[in-house]
């Protein structure tokens, strides 16, 4: 897996997944809130399966 996912879109990614996450948790949001692992787990890992299908990269790196 190569890192697909730059600076800027990681902390969006991060930020947003955390702040759906503790929305759901304290009962703010619907369930639907818990979708934020999505965001989360790609913006700490650093790679997103859809831009990698479509070839897609916002990271400035090549590997």
């Amino acid at each position: 897996m190569k890192a697909n996912v730059g600076g800027i879109d990681r902390i969006i990614r991060i930020g947003a997944g955390t702040v759906l996450i503790g929305l759901a948790a304290t009962g703010t949001v619907g369930w639907w809130g818990w979708l934020g692992a999505v965001p989360l787990a790609t913006g700490l890992m650093g790679w997103c399966p859809p831009y990698a299908i479509f070839g897609f990269s916002t990271c400035s790196i090549k590997n």
